[in-house]
């Protein structure tokens, strides 16, 4: 993402997104093992990995030949495919572009969309004439960068930003894991959304967004005080718990006895102050402010 953000910065504008169809399904045996052979002299691994290639799979429970594709899933599978698509990475270096590749993503930046759409052309024929790959032509364009979204991202001139998809992906997560009819008890629920956040936050940590993140840690937080609000349930047990997390008894009492919703409640001074920050990182909240510093400025993290 970075090697694309730092090409965008040199004036290329335009992005060739090419998107190959079914990529995995489609890999033919043949022109892989012509190129594994290149490298790989002993005979006793090429056969192995034929036989691995040629394994078949079930399906509803029926054995299927497997005459193209490698397995979907498989240890072996990534590397096998980089190796196909490195006659790709070697064609796009020999004619000089400005490319990034992942798996079987890529994306190629240049100047303008003329040289964009001729690009786009011979890279396609070469996609399918050399390596026998199916080029999807409604997903493929060539676009203006700032419309680009990549491998999850999207960008903004320079800054590499998530994309307005993986920002409702991870949105609609999180009201999974919050949701306050989800009967389980908060530790499994805060180990959860910690597993989730961390992962989450490890991917998309280098967006260029802090005052975003610094907003989803707010709604995940108000949305966790929903959670005990309503768990707490009866108005005795409310003003139990309020008091218990620090709240003088007549806050505790004015605010455990009325009748407002838990979304209202978990905005509430009171909400605020005994379902705080720290005492939710102590039950296992991560902040994801604090990750995204931590990736930005790791000598300033502690």
């Amino acid at each position: 993402m970075r090697h694309v953000a730092k090409s965008i910065g040199t004036g290329r504008r335009w992005a060739v997104d090419l998107d190959l169809s079914k990529f995995f399904d489609r890999v033919e045996h043949d022109v892989l093992m012509v190129r594994l052979a290149r490298k790989v002299r002993d005979r006793r691994v090429l056969r192995l990995v034929g036989r691995y290639l040629r394994a078949g799979v079930q399906v509803e429970g029926r054995y299927e030949r497997s005459v193209r594709g490698v397995p979907q899933g498989g240890p072996l599978s990534p590397l096998l495919a980089n190796i196909v698509l490195d006659d790709l990475d070697k064609e796009l270096e020999q004619r000089g572009h400005r490319f990034a590749r992942y798996a079987d993503d890529f994306v190629i930046l240049t100047k303008s969309p003329r040289a964009g759409a001729r690009i786009m052309a011979s890279v396609r024929r070469f996609l399918e004439t050399r390596l026998k790959l199916q080029v999807n032509a409604e997903k493929s364009a060539v676009v203006p960068t700032a419309q680009l979204t990549f491998l999850g991202f999207a960008f903004k001139g320079v800054k590499i930003v998530w994309s307005e998809k993986s920002l409702q992906r991870f949105q609609r997560r999180i009201r999974e894991l919050t949701d306050r009819s989800w009967g389980v008890g908060m530790a499994y629920r805060h180990a959860k959304l910690a597993q989730y956040m961390r992962g989450w936050i490890g991917y998309f940590g280098i967006s260029h967004t802090y005052a975003a993140v610094r907003h989803l840690d707010h709604w995940i937080r108000r949305r966790l005080r929903c959670c005990y609000w309503k768990q707490w349930k009866t108005r005795s047990n409310r003003i139990r718990q309020l008091i218990r997390l620090g709240v003088s008894r007549r806050n505790a009492i004015l605010n455990g006895l009325v009748s407002h919703g838990c979304w209202r409640m978990s905005k509430t001074p009171v909400m605020n102050q005994a379902v705080s920050k720290s005492w939710l990182r102590q039950q296992g909240l991560v902040d994801l402010a604090d990750k995204w510093s931590a990736i930005h400025y790791p000598t300033k993290v502690r």
